[in-house]
């Protein structure tokens, strides 16, 4: 597998379409996935996905150990979807949230939410949470990353987490009755 996958990269850096193509098709569909986690709309994670398509055959000359691809392309996405943010929303400062947000635990949550509405309910979030809430509860980055990457503070970034938290314990709570999520 990794031999065909290297095969293909090695085909697309020749600029071959047909590969390029082949590159596409493959990892779009997950690529789309990571897009729409970011993206206010289909549309945007359509636009999102497109653009950073662009930016993988521009600069897959940057990978060389085509077991590394996968992360890369996965990253490439991520930074293309908060590039996309990064100049259209300004994150909410810390010092702007008055008063402490509980945290949100759940009970037999993920028995009663399917995958599509808790997404859809992401999806309903304002950018600055929702972008903040993917990088640490889906991508796994530490809120001292979230800061360097969206360029504001280790407490503005725990303070948005716990808001998107707060808000979607809310959605829930609406959706489900309060028995579920506490």
């Amino acid at each position: 597998m990794a031999e065909k996958l290297e095969i293909l990269l090695n085909e697309c850096k020749k600029g071959r379409s047909k590969s390029q193509e082949a590159l596409y098709r493959r990892f779009a569909p997950a690529m789309y996935g990571i897009c729409l986690q970011y993206a206010s709309s289909e549309e945007d994670a359509q636009d999102i996905l497109q653009e950073g398509f662009i930016k993988v055959f521009a600069k897959l000359h940057q990978v060389q150990n085509p077991d590394a691809f996968p992360g890369w392309i996965r990253r490439l996405m991520i930074n293309t979807s908060l590039e996309r943010y990064r100049s259209q929303v300004i994150l909410q400062r810390v010092d702007d949230v008055r008063g402490e947000v509980p945290e949100v635990q759940g009970d037999g949550i993920f028995e009663e939410l399917t995958c599509e509405e808790l997404v859809a309910m992401i999806q309903t979030l304002t950018p600055r949470y929702r972008m903040v809430f993917n990088l640490y509860a889906i991508e796994g980055y530490s809120h001292q990353e979230i800061s360097e990457t969206l360029g504001i503070s280790v407490g503005t970034s725990k303070s948005n987490l716990s808001r998107a938290r707060a808000i979607l314990k809310e959605k829930i709570n609406q959706n489900y009755g309060s028995a579920i999520v506490r």
